[in-house]
């Protein structure tokens, strides 16, 4: 498998409050994170940092040779609940952290499947080139809800004024609830994981199309620029896995 990795603070931002990991597990095995923090900059930062450090943790100590499907899935939801208490105490422990919280997007990566647990709008998608991309992962936002609810349009909620509003987060509350989803992979796919700093400022035919025929990290490095391009508002955070 192959792994790459781009984040970038942005044209408007202060601060990179956008935080990933990678790597391999063990051989045929790799996980990904990515993670975008939020309640002020120094704040935001440390939300999404130890997210990511935290779940990598218990990824890459809780995985082993044979483990089965249900045991994966709570594996990663376990690592993401375990963040999130360590943030939400962090937050009551500290004036200054008062408020923090962070989206997460974690992937294991098999040769046969991607296991994938989330909270927040940080999303996850499945790419076989040369154009086919699926969204793997379901925003878990105010105008997400407004469109399955019918009061506004796919179209009109990428324009919305609350488009930035989320309705889950890790480190907020006591408790985090999270989306679990696995689908088959097969070689040549690739696996992408981002904030929405790519997401809002990149469009879908650029993730789907900026892969054919182009180095992993080639792939990477031109959808953060092409977020660049079109205003780069957020920090851009993308994280690939190719199979």
């Amino acid at each position: 498998m192959l792994l790459a990795a781009k984040t970038d603070i942005g044209t408007q931002r202060e601060n990179n409050q956008d935080s990933y990991s990678f790597g391999e597990i063990m051989p045929g095995v790799c996980y990904a994170i990515v993670c975008d923090g939020m309640g002020g900059a120094a704040e935001g930062a440390v939300a999404s940092r130890e997210c990511a450090s935290i779940v990598r943790e218990r990824l890459t100590q809780g995985y082993y040779d044979g483990i089965s499907d249900l045991s994966l899935k709570s594996l990663l939801t376990s690592a993401i609940e375990y963040a999130n208490r360590h943030i939400y105490n962090l937050s009551l422990s500290d004036e200054k952290y008062e408020g923090m919280g962070t989206t997460v997007v974690a992937a294991v990566v098999t040769k046969s499947y991607v296991y994938i647990a989330h909270a927040g709008d940080s999303r996850a998608y499945l790419i076989s080139p040369p154009g086919s991309i699926m969204q793997l992962t379901r925003d878990h936002s105010v105008v997400q809800r407004m469109v399955e609810d019918g009061t506004i349009t796919a179209a009109q909620a990428a324009d919305h004024p609350k488009k930035h509003l989320i309705t889950r987060a890790v480190g907020v509350d006591s408790e985090v609830r999270t989306d679990f989803c696995q689908e088959d992979v097969e070689a040549g796919n690739i696996i992408l994981l981002c904030t929405d700093g790519l997401t809002n400022y990149a469009t879908i035919n650029d993730l789907a199309q900026g892969a054919a025929g182009c180095p992993l990290e080639e792939y990477v490095s031109n959808l953060v620029n092409k977020a660049i391009e079109n205003g780069g508002g957020d920090n851009i955070t993308a994280v690939a896995v190719e199979v």
